[in-house]
């Protein structure tokens, strides 16, 4: 296969790993395999327009790119229903879609499983046609990803903790967003603190992720508590994979979601793929069964 390797220089690991040593490990263990790979480094204000300039290509069969959520969701979008298939060296905080497809986080070993992997179609979402592989949210998580952003951090850890002191001042003030819903068809008129629609349902025992790419399944969640502490236990449940037993979350699976939005308040109300975006009065969430090729390790259970 032809392969173009796209590293984000300034994402995550990435600021702290040697280039050079990174860049002759990838070739080498690529070429044992019969592969031709050609490896660019970018800052991260290139790389979304250098990924959707090789996505335009047509003598490419991968496009691997190298950083966090927000470098792979640009990817995934660039390459969505196309021929050229997306690989991930994970190099991010939380490296979601990374781990729903089984692919190492430690880097040396991602590009050993990577090399000797096989190209698959997986499942990726939309909400207005804009493409996901992660997560839509509204509610809470908008609120967490805005108070982040004012919180100054220059690394890995340092975003982990600037995370940690956004949930804990998220937490103090719960809101409510008025919503109406329509799952499959099915019309629901409620008053929340946080909705998320994921791309695949999230497994358990485990930080929020897809445990199966290939599912054909939205995952709806819908919080139906609004004090402080039922919501605290909650987004603790959330994060350690225990969400299934908490009374306080409804959560079922769909293929259409039809959000109906009448609040003034828009701009930066949601979050797509851990990044703020636009609350449309109407936003239309659907999934799109194995619309995206990604090259995966062999071994991968879901295969």
């Amino acid at each position: 296969m032809k392969i173009l390797a796209l590293l984000n220089r300034d994402g995550g690991t990435l600021k702290t790993t040697d280039h050079e040593e990174l860049t002759a490990l990838m070739r080498d263990e690529f070429s044992i395999h019969g592969h031709e790979l050609a490896v660019e480094s970018r800052a991260g204000d290139e790389i979304v327009a250098a990924i959707k300039a090789a996505a335009r290509r047509d003598d490419l069969d991968v496009l691997l790119v190298g950083g966090g959520d927000g470098t792979v969701s640009a990817a995934a979008a660039a390459l969505a229903h196309g021929g050229i298939a997306l690989g991930i060296l994970p190099a991010g905080t939380m490296n979601l879609f990374a781990r729903t497809l089984q692919i190492p986080l430690d880097l040396p070993a991602a590009v050993a499983a990577l090399a000797g992997g096989v190209v698959v179609n997986v499942d990726i979402s939309s909400v207005n046609d804009r493409i996901f592989v992660h997560q839509f949210a509204v509610g809470l998580h908008a609120r967490m990803v805005r108070m982040r952003s004012k919180i100054q951090y220059g690394s890995r850890l340092g975003k982990i903790v600037a995370t940690a002191r956004a949930v804990f001042l998220a937490l103090r003030r719960v809101p409510a967003i008025e919503l109406e819903l329509e799952i499959d068809g099915v019309l629901k008129r409620i008053k929340s603190p946080a909705v998320a629609v994921s791309n695949n349902l999230y497994g358990v025992g485990h930080i929020p992720y897809a445990d199966d790419p290939r599912g054909g399944e939205l995952g709806v969640y819908i919080c139906t508590e609004r004090k402080v502490g039922a919501v605290t236990k909650l987004t603790f449940d959330i994060l350690t994979g225990a969400w299934r037993q908490n009374p306080d979350l409804l959560s079922q699976t769909a293929q259409r979601v039809h959000i109906h939005y009448r609040g003034k308040n828009r701009k930066k109300r949601a979050v797509l793929d851990g990044e703020l975006c636009t609350l449309d009065a109407e936003s239309i969430v659907e999934i799109h069964p194995r619309a995206l090729k990604v090259l995966v390790p062999a071994e991968a259970t879901y295969l």
